[in-house]
């Protein structure tokens, strides 16, 4: 039983296989921390479609400490020999005038829980938002950036390196290893003198160097030091995790066609470093919590 509560969302999931479309009904909101905790009294729930983000939703705002929505969403291209690979992340903020919206809780729901048919009604019980600091505070985090004290959270080199940092998390339970990819300094636009429009592309590769899988971050434009906080869920059996490469390449992206690698890293079997090796190694000791640590890109 959790100490301090972070709002339980009442949620109904309807999919339909042939269509391959997910409704998603929020019904209500209870359980929400005191006004002293969040200092709101309106609440809006935010969804979106993991893992590509393309789709996202949300309520309406509600006043009160037990906020009624009953709000209906739709997700399409939701294949069913896919499900595995979806989740919905859930995300309640609380709404103040004139003031940021705060986020006071989140949980992703991986859709491989899913009665695949007819609707099925579960209560979502929020956590507190880690994901957002790329460290793993214990605080609520919504505008909070890592403390300079917090070894992983500081750049390796304060010179002018690119370097990336990256947040690894495997559950052994479901077999799914999360890549969020945090933030980016000192990215180089090589050809012009203006800063360069970035994206990073993680593909995953067997121990026989065959891809299984590839995904990107969408760009962040015109930033030396962008933040991206875009988690990859990618599933990997345990016996399979020490025999797979995860390669992170980061691009800048010039015109229409063109686009440029500033630099990469591999993590896993094949890592480009002992850093590297070393973060994949703390990743699988740490039972389910993510570790998250800076890497120099290395040059194309």
């Amino acid at each position: 039983e959790p100490v301090a509560k972070y709002g339980t969302l009442d949620v109904t999931f309807d999919y339909d296989s042939q269509e391959q479309k997910l409704l998603v009904t929020v019904t209500a909101v209870t359980d929400i921390p005191t006004y002293s905790r969040t200092g709101g009294s309106s609440w809006q729930v935010h969804l979106v479609l993991l893992p590509i983000k393309k789709q996202r939703a949300k309520t309406s705002i509600q006043r009160g400490p037990c906020p009624v929505f009953t709000e209906t969403f739709k997700f399409n291209h939701v294949e069913s020999e896919m499900i595995g690979n979806y989740a919905v992340r859930f995300r309640l903020y609380s709404v103040r005038r004139m003031k940021k919206e705060r986020i006071v809780g989140e949980k992703i729901f991986y859709l491989t829980k899913l009665n695949l048919q007819g609707k099925m009604s579960v209560p979502v019980i929020l956590e507190p938002s880690y994901s957002l600091s790329g460290c793993d505070s214990q605080m609520s985090m919504s505008e909070v950036s890592c403390s300079g004290s917090t070894s992983s959270c500081q750049s390796l080199v304060h010179g002018s390196a690119p370097e990336i940092l990256v947040g690894l998390l495997y559950n052994a339970t479901t077999g799914r290893l999360s890549a969020e990819v945090i933030k980016g300094s000192h990215f180089k636009n090589l050809a012009a003198n203006r800063p360069p429009n970035t994206y990073v592309k993680l593909t995953l590769l067997n121990s026989m160097g065959q891809e299984m899988s590839k995904c990107k971050t969408s760009i962040r434009r015109g930033q030396p030091n962008p933040v991206y906080k875009e988690t990859f869920v990618f599933q990997v059996a345990l016996f399979q995790l020490s025999d797979v490469t995860l390669i992170l390449s980061v691009y800048n992206k010039r015109s229409m066609k063109r686009k440029e690698m500033i630099g990469w890293i591999s993590l896993g079997l094949n890592s480009s470093g002992e850093d590297e090796l070393n973060h994949w190694t703390e990743m699988k000791e740490s039972k389910g919590q993510q570790v998250c640590r800076w890497h120099t890109l290395l040059e194309s």
